[in-house]
């Protein structure tokens, strides 16, 4: 278990980058259980060049005297000096794949937890094969997808799990996220888009490991498997038109059913992650787009053209200055997830679902509000109610860690709304 006698409650390693100046601000302005935290980076003047921007911000010039921590990823022992000063490092430096195993490695060596908001699944299921055993026998606890990869989709799982009463009484559940824009449209910053460019890139690598660990291996049912969905459709319940959702929701979802059901005996659901498209004229540009970023992405000549032009091959969505705070405070997401399941444990035996729950989790910006949102509320559960996590340690999901714990609750007192949409009886 992670030392209580650390200098720091929680260090924010990243703290330059624009997440982290973002998770920076969030923590200097929830932080009223008065934790006791510091910010970590390469350089000393950029990092306290972020305090003094927050303090500005914020109206609080204390922020300027938050301890500094130099830390570089290149630099082990600089790594494992952070490690040991702090009872959990909240992660902000990405590409995963590139700059994450290192910091993980640290924190477990160091008996410090971990967090961290990546996106990537090749990099998600790599230090879930390599470092689990490590964590669990450290006592250490590593979850990584706190941000919005992935914590509404696998919390928003949970939380529609919780309507039935009991995880047996449920069949499948599909998740539709929608993204809405204010008239200054929505904004991405280029190391959310660097991520995905090496993480297409890497797919198969992806595929070969999921082999390795055992990923393909069924779980058990409580229904027939469902099929699923392929390419675009129309989705006649949010009367838009849909496509699988490429991110890493549906990968940390399914990992939630396997290390619950394999470690607790908990009954899987199965899951599909899909989001929505506003018209059928922007599915068009999509389908123009995707198809060149994919193709792109497969050769490390075309991820070289794609790192370079940003906003040519995102129609101008991400760039290197970020969106602007204008942009970030009139986009919000929505993610709505359609449950089927049964009334009762006599129904099960039909195989046939007889109960339909709609459940939604909105919020605020996805990224760069909700993202550190998500980190931090997180980070002060980890920290206050560790006693309620169900697992001692290892490399867990969002849902295995914190369903049991305040952290949907918390998330709705700082604008993240989980709520039930309807509960419908289905005809026989």
């Amino acid at each position: 278990m992670s030392s209580l006698t650390r200098e720091f409650d929680a260090i924010v390693f990243g703290a330059t980058g624009f997440t982290g100046a973002m998770v920076v601000e969030d923590i200097a302005r929830s932080n009223k259980d008065k934790l006791s935290w510091a910010v970590a980076g390469r350089n000393k003047a950029k990092l306290q060049e972020v305090l003094n921007n927050v303090a500005s911000t914020l109206n609080d010039q204390s922020i300027k005297n938050i301890p500094l921590v130099i830390a570089d990823v290149a630099d082990e022992a600089s790594l494992k000096a952070m490690a040991q000063r702090a009872r959990v490092i909240l992660d902000c430096v990405g590409p995963y794949r590139f700059y994450g195993e290192q910091v993980v490695k640290a924190c477990i060596d160091a008996g410090t937890d971990f967090l961290d908001v990546s996106g990537e699944p090749q990099y998600l299921e790599t230090i879930a094969l390599k470092y689990h055993k490590q964590a669990e026998e450290k006592g250490v606890i590593v979850v990584n997808t706190c941000g919005f990869d992935s914590i509404p989709a696998d919390l928003g799982t949970a939380f529609a799990v919780q309507q039935f009463g009991t995880p047996e009484l449920v069949s499948n559940i599909e998740s539709y996220l929608s993204i809405h824009s204010g008239p200054e449209g929505m904004g991405g910053h280029y190391a959310t888009y660097e991520s995905a460019v090496h993480g297409f890139g890497a797919r198969g690598e992806l595929d070969q490991l999921r082999r390795q660990a055992g990923a393909s291996a069924r779980l058990p049912i409580v229904a027939p498997p469902i099929k699923r969905r392929a390419g675009a459709f129309f989705h006649k319940e949010s009367d838009r038109w849909c496509m699988p959702f490429m991110g890493a929701d549906a990968s940390v979802v399914r990992r939630t059913q396997r290390v619950n059901y394999e470690a607790r005996g908990v009954s899987p659901i199965q899951y599909g992650a899909y989001f929505t498209i506003s018209s059928f004229w922007t599915l068009i540009l999509f389908f123009f787009f995707g198809s060149i970023f994919q193709l792109f992405a497969r050769y490390p000549f075309g991820r070289k053209i794609l790192l370079k032009h940003p906003k040519l091959f995102t129609f101008g969505l991400f760039s290197h200055e970020g969106p602007t705070r204008r942009q970030l405070n009139t986009t919000s997401f929505s993610m709505t997830f359609y449950a089927l399941g049964y009334s009762s444990k006599d129904a099960v035996e039909t195989k046939r679902p007889d109960k339909k729950i709609v459940t939604r989790v909105a919020g605020p910006e996805p990224g760069y509000i909700a993202t550190p949102i998500f980190l931090v509320q997180s980070a002060l559960v980890l920290l206050q109610e560790r006693k309620t996590i169900p697992y001692k340690g290892g490399v867990l999901t969002p849902a295995a860690a914190f369903a049991q714990t305040s952290l949907i609750e918390r998330l709705q007192q700082h604008g993240v709304n989980f709520s039930v949409i309807k509960v419908e009886a289905l005809k026989k």
